[in-house]
């Protein structure tokens, strides 16, 4: 039997969450994309 998809908060935040985005310039570009687009949510 082949497992399916356990989620797991924690490891969804160290990998794309906020302070994950902020870390590099590329992330700070993406937040600032989603910001300017309008996005509830700008990370997980």
């Amino acid at each position: 039997m082949s497992q399916t998809y356990q989620p797991k908060k924690r490891k969804r935040h160290k990998k794309h969450g906020f302070l994950v985005r902020q870390r590099t310039t590329s992330g700070k570009q993406v937040v600032q994309r989603r910001r300017r687009k309008g996005r509830e949510r700008l990370a997980v």
